[in-house]
């Protein structure tokens, strides 16, 4: 199964370092890994420079990539969704990138399933234009996943979905990552979602990793008030969860 780590990564734009010397022990295929901090803490960042499209020091390793499979996908929050295209057309677009155009009766019938899965078959051949925020957002999960990455790293993939869709997605992603044995790393605000759906939690804030390990031993009352500025209260809810209750912002 496979296997990230960072060790000791960095980026920069310019002369300006956005984080640096990043490390963390072993994320295993199978399970969410959610990416949390404040605004412009660099978690935008840190995914582009794990799927390689910025440069900087240290080394993303993965391991025991399967065969057949791409090593590391990356799904921005802003998709720049083609307007040319049809819902359909550019998920096969994204199937087929860096292959042959030859399309094979079982490609076709894994897009049929993805957008079943999804619940986006009615748009199948709707323009990109034509469609909400939150429908784009669903085909770009659709794009990414019909890449088969072993790695899918997903920039606030639920931002512009309504709070059904949100958990909806959620769900969905953890089953395919237990049923596909794939490592999915999902950049949250919503630490609730954190808490429900990840097994495992990463922190940035300052330019620095502050906290990394299971979700529940990282988001604490101490957590909330040194990263976020938050008075909170970490409580149980049903089905042994947990739940994060805001009390107020500290000045």
């Amino acid at each position: 199964m496979v296997s990230l780590k960072l060790d000791k990564v960095g980026a920069r734009y310019g002369s300006t370092a956005v984080f640096e010397d990043i490390s963390t022990g072993w994320l295993k295929g199978g399970e969410l890994t959610a990416l949390i901090g404040p605004n412009a803490a660099g978690k935008s960042t840190l995914f582009k420079r794990m799927a390689g499209l910025l440069a900087g020091p240290g080394t993303v390793v993965v391991e025991d990539v399967r065969e057949g499979r791409r090593p590391i996908c990356y799904m921005p929050q802003d998709t720049g969704a083609n307007a040319v295209l049809t819902v359909y057309e550019s998920v096969l677009l994204a199937a087929k990138q860096g292959g042959g155009w030859r399309v094979a009766d079982g490609e076709l019938a894994e897009i049929d399933r993805l957008l079943q899965a999804l619940r986006i078959s009615d748009l199948a051949f709707r323009d990109l234009g034509a469609l909400s925020g939150g429908q784009r957002q669903l085909v770009a999960i659709a794009q990414a996943l019909v890449r088969k990455p072993d790695v899918l790293l997903m920039d606030e993939p639920t931002s512009a979905l309504d709070l059904f869709r949100q958990i909806e997605v959620l769900e969905f992603m953890r089953r395919i990552a237990e049923s596909e044995g794939m490592a999915v790393l999902i950049a949250l605000h919503d630490l609730n979602h954190a808490l429900r759906y990840c097994s495992q939690t990463m922190v940035v804030a300052g330019g620095r990793l502050v906290a990394s390990g299971p979700t529940q031993a990282v988001i604490t009352p101490a957590l909330l008030r040194d990263t976020y500025r938050v008075d909170a209260r970490i409580e149980p809810c049903s089905q042994g969860r947990l739940q994060v209750i805001v009390d107020g912002a500290l000045v």
